[in-house]
């Protein structure tokens, strides 16, 4: 499909799209073709690979060993100078899970004890001189010794967690960092902006999301997902700006009126 047909076939589904979505008060409708017309049909980025607990990779080493995953965990020890320990403490059984730092990026662990981390990477049982050289890295030995020849994931990715709530309530602790979040999806403005919510934190406010990617699938009510992306304040102009949106005078006064003052998370990911 050349230039000029991409072209028309956005036209045509932006006006079937105001034809459809086009309400007064619905007009979140509008991000959904600001964003179809500014990012076309590229794909998402890569969405982190199968889920799974730190229960099952440190009871079922054999089973994952070689492959890669993602556990969202409590980060529970440093280990060396990059590497920590996660656990599921809702689990029972199971030994803490040694995750090396391959990423190239530090991370900080987090300060409170409630706050979850996301990992993703390779599974591996812990041999200092193989994962130094299929890693290029320089661990400290002295460190690992309590956990040589037991599992351990070899981190491509890590990221903080917070709950909905944790950045509801406190958001200025999240603006401008990559989280990794997962809720259940309540009120749905568009395919790509929603709220999410979590049914264990009362009183916490929905989280909104706006979701800067073309949707691979349908997004349904009360359908949990997980996300990574940006929190940052809903300010109507930096959102205009930076995702060349542009919404007329009484748009903007709703919107305002709607969000001013609350946190927004911009998805780049989704997953189930």
């Amino acid at each position: 499909m050349n230039d000029q047909e991409m072209k028309g076939k956005i036209s045509r589904e932006r006006d079937y799209l105001l034809q459809r979505l086009w309400d007064a008060r619905v007009i979140v409708s509008l991000v959904l073709i600001a964003v179809l017309v500014r990012v076309g049909y590229g794909g998402n980025t890569l969405a982190p690979t199968q889920v799974v607990n730190t229960y099952d990779v440190s009871t079922k080493t054999n089973n994952f060993i070689g492959e890669t995953v993602t556990v969202r965990s409590q980060p529970m020890k440093k280990v060396g100078l990059a590497s920590f320990t996660v656990t599921d403490q809702r689990l029972l059984g199971g030994e803490p899970v040694v995750v090396v730092n391959a990423s190239g990026l530090a991370f900080d662990l987090p300060t409170d004890s409630d706050t979850r981390v996301q990992v993703t990477g390779d599974v591996r049982n812990l041999n200092i001189p193989n994962i130094e050289r299929d890693y290029n890295l320089n661990l400290q030995d002295e460190f690992y010794k309590d956990y040589i020849n037991k599992p351990a994931i070899i981190a491509k990715s890590i990221l903080l967690a917070p709950r909905v709530g944790q950045i509801t309530q406190n958001p200025r602790k999240y603006y401008g960092t990559k989280v990794a979040v997962m809720g259940n999806v309540d009120n749905i403005q568009s395919p790509v902006l929603f709220t999410l919510n979590e049914s264990y934190s009362l009183g916490a406010d929905n989280l909104l999301v706006l979701f800067v990617a073309t949707p691979k699938r349908v997004i349904n009510k009360n359908q949990t997902v997980g996300m990574v992306g940006v929190v940052r304040p809903f300010v109507v102009a930096d959102i205009e700006r930076d995702y060349g949106i542009t919404w007329d005078d009484r748009v903007r006064r709703q919107l305002e009126a709607d969000y001013r003052n609350k946190p927004v998370f911009v998805a780049d990911t989704i997953y189930p």
